[in-house]
This record gives C-alpha cells, sequence and structure tokens, in this order.
C-alpha cells in the first residue's frame, strides 16, 4: 500500500481516531474566529494593486501570436496567459515587441493526458507535457503553470485520482523547483478536490512551495462561492482567473449554460471576491478566461469590466 493511499487525512497527518475527531472541533472553532494561520486576515494589503491580463483563449482573433498580443495591448490588458506548447521564439517577440509580458502558462495537454489516467503510459506523457509547460514558463519569464490535476470518473476512482496526482507531480516538483515556477491546480468541473479545505489539504501535502493553486471565481459556482474558498486557500493561491457564471441560466438550460452570460451579469458577488482577496494580501495577476473577446470592442469590454470589479 502506498504512503498516499486513502484515507489521506489520517495516515499523511498520522491521526488516530480520537485525535482526528478532537482537531477537527478545533479547526472549526478556529475558522469560526478566524485565527488560523494562512486564514485570517492579517495581511491585508493598504491599496489594491491587481493586473489585468487575458487569457489565450479569450482572444477571439488575430491569426498570429504577435498579432493576438497587439490586440489585447490595444484592448488595454496588462499581459497575456498563453497555452503551452506554442513556438517559444514567436511568444518572446510578441511579449518584446507589445511590451505585454507573459505572468502564466496553461497546459495544452492535461485533459488529453491527465496524470489520473489508468494507463501508466498516458500519465507519463501527462507528466512529460506538464515538465514542457514549466519550461516554457521559464522561458518567457512567467512563475506558474496552470495544470489541472487529472479527473475522477467511472474508470477513476477518487482515491484512484488523489494517488496518481501525488505520484506523478513528485517527479515534476523538483524541476519546477529548480526553474522557480509554481504548479497551480485549477479548480475545473473535474469531480476533484470538491471543497476548499480538501483542497487547501491536498496542496499542503506536497511540502513544496512550488505547488499552489489557480483559482477561478466562475467554475466554482456550480458547487461553492468563491469568496468562501479564497479565506481558505489564502496564500496558497498563485493565480486569479475572472469568470462569470449565473445559477440562474444553469438552473433553467443546463450547467455549462451559466458560462452565457456577460461579465458582471452573473451571479458572481465580485464585491465580496475583492474584499476576500484584500483579505489574504493577494497582489497579482487577475486574467480575464471569458467569452466575448470576439472583436476589438469586444475585448476592450472586457477590460473596462474587469476595471469596474477591481474597483468593486
Amino acid at each position: 500500500m502506498s504512503d498516499y493511499d486513502y484515507p489521506f487525512v489520517i495516515k499523511n497527518l498520522e491521526m488516530n481516531r480520537r485525535e482526528f475527531t478532537r482537531n477537527t472541533a478545533m479547526a472549526s472553532a478556529l475558522l469560526a474566529t478566524g485565527s488560523i494561520p494562512g486564514i485570517s486576515g492579517a495581511f491585508k494589503p493598504a491599496t489594491r494593486n491587481l493586473k489585468r491580463g487575458i487569457m489565450w483563449g479569450s482572444i477571439g482573433f488575430g491569426k498570429t501570436i504577435l498579432e493576438k498580443f497587439k490586440y489585447a495591448k490595444d484592448a488595454g490588458f496588462e499581459g497575456v496567459e498563453v497555452m503551452s506548447h506554442l513556438d517559444r521564439t514567436e511568444v518572446q517577440r510578441a511579449s518584446e515587441i507589445t511590451g505585454l509580458p507573459v505572468p502564466s502558462v496553461c497546459g495544452e495537454l492535461h485533459w488529453k493526458y491527465p496524470i489520473s489516467d489508468p494507463d501508466p503510459a498516458v500519465r507519463e506523457q501527462g507528466v512529460t507535457a506538464l515538465k514542457l509547460s514549466l519550461q516554457d514558463a521559464s522561458a518567457y519569464g512567467a512563475d506558474t503553470v496552470l495544470f489541472v490535476p487529472g479527473r475522477v470518473s467511472d474508470i477513476v476512482t477518487y482515491d484512484e485520482c488523489w494517488t496518481r496526482n501525488l505520484e506523478e507531480l513528485q517527479k515534476v516538483i523538483p524541476l519546477a523547483e529548480k526553474l522557480q515556477v509554481k504548479i497551480a491546480l485549477e479548480n475545473v468541473w473535474n469531480n476533484f478536490l470538491l471543497s476548499p479545505i480538501e483542497a487547501a489539504t491536498f496542496v499542503d501535502l506536497f511540502k513544496s512551495p512550488s505547488v499552489g493553486f489557480y483559482f477561478d471565481c466562475g467554475n466554482i459556482m456550480a458547487y461553492g462561492w468563491p469568496e468562501q474558498w479564497i479565506k481558505i486557500l489564502n496564500t496558497r493561491i498563485a493565480k486569479v482567473h475572472i469568470k462569470e457564471y449565473s445559477k440562474k441560466i444553469a438552473d433553467k438550460q443546463g450547467k455549462g449554460a451559466g458560462f452565457g452570460v456577460r461579465l458582471q451579469e452573473g451571479d458572481v458577488n465580485w464585491t465580496a471576491v475583492m474584499k476576500s482577496l484584500d483579505d489574504i494580501g493577494y497582489q497579482g495577476w487577475t486574467t480575464i478566461e471569458q467569452p466575448g473577446g470576439d472583436t476589438p470592442e469586444g475585448l476592450a469590454d472586457l477590460n473596462n469590466r474587469l476595471k469596474n470589479i477591481h474597483r468593486s
């Protein structure tokens, strides 16, 4: 049996049943008072200093890498989150010409080769792809790679996904630490890490500053509230995706339809989100991953809406 087998809390924290019950009660009390280290508001910034980024897929026009960067620049964005496995020379050239930095890289192949897959060969390809993503990020001066940590399904049980992630990511952490690029696990609809306390515990198990969380405000709306997750994940958050979601539309038209709403016109409580980011002292990138950027006017509108969110 592996060191990473379920139940992870009892095994990895070496608790017996009685200790676990007592510590859980203590944690609940501390959560209520906001006094758990890393969760309290002790690091609240004097001023809000968030940067405005745009994800590659939200730039819906432009035939070349340089064109996409130019359109993002013209719309007022301060940086571009690119996909991995692009032409590095072209990305570096576009960044240099426009003056837009690349704060983060999104893995291109983590869905195709999930590291939770039952096939070891597929997991190996996923590890290889993640290593290349880290090298891309390092080449661009980015400090974060967005990574989807596999998925739970009818052929991958929850505990298998947990164990395989821990084992496969251990193979990549030394490179991440060497390059000083963080592997940031994103909350997506992959049936995994379904509570903020679980997600925080999972990140902490790696005991590495090179593993963190890429928090998506819209994705979480299907099963939680972003402001609550932000408070608990706290300094584990490496980057933030800005995305809107409408529970009302989702209830009527289906879960995925909830994303079909313009920024600031859905159910994300952006004032609460901004306050939570303030309370944990987050001063980094807020990157748009949102439909609507299919024209210059659409991109400019997204940037303006993000500015309004920052003022919430």
